[in-house]
């Protein structure tokens, strides 16, 4: 009775866990803190650019370098400032060494779990479309895959990435400013899509839906 309770409540406090981040991620989307959201999106930006100029190796560890300086000469000062008032504030980051970090047995069970899905509908969605269960939904995968080898010889990865980062910072405010008239101009792009699939799979033996 007693494990079901704790994993009753360890499941209510991941669900309350995981709503407070998805706030948190969508106020720094629409950047409601514009200070908080411009240095998280700066430091993503400058982290990708090092990253263009430098290995992986070598910005890990000028950034573990950067954060180590801080927290020595934090330290240090913090030590001296308290020899000099006589003061025994302990140690300055007391309240973080003594936080609780650590994961439980069915916290990383959840995730394990979650994990598993997400690969498994992966592999169930890719068998079903490179063995052409549906002909269309083959169709539209290859296109996909065939634009993907014009996009990869015009960008890199790295490249590809900083682009995501900033639609991603910057698509969600103009979406919220000028959503009627997207959600329009969308409704008409389906549409036609809608239409030529449509006759697409009037054309091509097979390729309507069982549905259908």
């Amino acid at each position: 009775m007693q494990t079901s309770t704790t994993a009753a409540a360890d499941s209510t406090k991941m669900e309350g866990f995981w709503s407070s981040w998805k706030c948190q991620a969508m106020e720094l989307l629409y950047w409601r803190d514009l200070k908080q959201t411009g240095l998280v999106f700066g430091g993503v930006l400058l982290l990708l650019f090092s990253l263009t100029q430098f290995s992986v190796v070598s910005v890990v560890a000028y950034l573990a370098l950067a954060a180590l300086s801080a927290t020595i000469s934090f330290r240090v000062y913090k030590s001296v400032l308290q020899a000099v008032q006589k003061t025994d504030e302990g140690h300055p980051f007391k309240s973080y060494l003594e936080m609780e970090i650590s994961l439980s047995h069915d916290q990383m069970q959840r995730y394990a779990e979650n994990t598993q899905h997400y690969i498994n509908s992966t592999l169930k969605e890719l068998r079903r479309l490179f063995l052409v269960q549906d002909l269309v939904d083959s169709l539209k995968f290859a296109v996909l895959m065939w634009l993907l080898t014009y996009v990869g010889a015009l960008f890199n990865g790295l490249t590809l990435l900083i682009m995501a980062v900033v639609s991603m910072f910057s698509m969600p405010v103009v979406y919220e400013k000028y959503q009627a008239q997207i959600d329009q101009y969308l409704g008409l792009i389906r549409t036609q899509v809608n239409s030529v699939v449509g006759k697409i799979q009037e054309k091509i033996p097979g390729a309507k839906r069982k549905a259908e």
